[in-house]
């Protein structure tokens, strides 16, 4: 595979100095860009989208044709892993994804098996092949899978949800069931990155969307426990370099010094984090990547400028930050504006890195 040609976001995770702090951001490839727009209606579902290892690179790319980011992520759908499960996932235009078969009865919990990423994910691992051989080094590129918490609310309930009533419902009633999908997501997860890693993503990261959901005690037992198990068993280094690990938990700013020590290089904050006291708790242990509120996209230039200004002065002097938004881009975003924080963010931070 072709040399680096920048590598500030490797860097920049595992808190080695750089030049100015990298930026990429959650949904950089999505609807907010007409031309995966087009893509998407080329391909005829998202599903079709995401299960295309062609149009997975082409939409990969569509962003960085556009901005000077410093990484390209995957892009994929964390629920790939329970539909490789036999859960039958689907979408609903308008209303997002869905499971033909949730879990609700012992039996199917007890008959969960964790899927072998290459035998039932392979079109994944060939879109991070393709999208490899075609960024030919330019930046490196991020797989990603959901955590195995985030993904067991989705196989529960079967779709999104407002209260997580079967889940939680499990949880307190049949914890041991909830562990047993767990304990089986946690190795699908495991093994799923590290075949994106061999298959050539230079960083990963969990997306644990739904653990700031539970009780401080519950977030430690049900989800950041089973992200533990994950890290300890990744791939650690890939073509000569480490591969960093990014862990992200919405809402779950609250347990910071508790997510620095299970193993992961980096933390993803949310927008309702304050990033210099972020900085303060977690010390030299882990990166922190964030944390722009997504909404500022909606504002104009210089309300971006400003906003980013605000982050970069609260984050202040050294390395160990990867500029990001604190979730994914909005559906509405106007292109102009992730132009102009992308140039902010590469115009205004070179003087905390000198």
């Amino acid at each position: 595979m072709s040399a680096l040609k920048n590598d500030t976001l490797l860097r920049a995770l595992l808190r080695e100095p750089v030049a100015y702090t990298p930026i990429w951001l959650m949904r950089q490839a999505g609807r907010y860009l007409p031309e995966y727009n087009a893509t998407r209606t080329r391909a005829g579902s998202f599903l079709a989208l995401c299960k295309s290892p062609d149009l997975a690179t082409e939409v990969t790319l569509q962003p960085l044709a556009r901005f000077p980011l410093d990484a390209a992520i995957l892009f994929s759908d964390i629920l790939t892993v329970p539909d490789a499960m036999g859960l039958g996932l689907y979408f609903v235009e308008g209303e997002g994804p869905r499971f033909e078969r949730p879990l609700r009865e012992e039996w199917a919990i007890r008959d969960l098996r964790a899927p072998n990423p290459v035998e039932h994910l392979g079109y994944v691992l060939d879109a991070v092949r393709q999208i490899r051989r075609a960024l030919d080094g330019s930046v490196p590129l991020i797989g990603f899978s959901g955590s195995p918490y985030t993904l067991a609310c989705y196989m529960v309930e079967g779709e999104g949800s407002s209260d997580f009533r079967h889940t939680k419902t499990l949880l307190y009633r049949r914890p041991d069931l909830l562990h047993r999908i767990l304990e089986v997501n946690a190795r699908a997860v495991t093994d799923y990155l590290n075949a994106q890693i061999e298959a050539g993503a230079q960083a990963v990261m969990i997306f644990d969307t739904w653990g700031g959901a539970l009780t401080p005690y519950a977030y430690r037992e049900f989800s950041l426990a089973y992200m533990e198990r994950v890290l300890s068993g990744l791939k650690r280094e890939r073509e000569g370099r480490r591969v960093p690990s990014v862990v992200f938990t919405k809402g779950g700013g609250l347990w910071l010094e508790d997510m620095a020590a299970i193993g992961c290089d980096a933390l993803g904050l949310d927008w309702s984090v304050d990033l210099g006291s972020a900085r303060q708790r977690v010390g030299e242990q882990v990166a922190l990547q964030g944390n722009l509120d997504p909404a500022v996209l909606l504002g104009d230039a210089q309300a971006v400028e400003r906003e980013t200004a605000r982050l970069l002065a609260a984050y202040g002097r050294g390395s160990g930050h990867v500029f990001n938004l604190g979730h994914g881009i909005p559906q509405y975003t106007a292109p102009e504006n992730v132009a102009a924080l992308v140039d902010a963010v590469h115009r205004l931070s070179p003087v905390y890195h000198a």
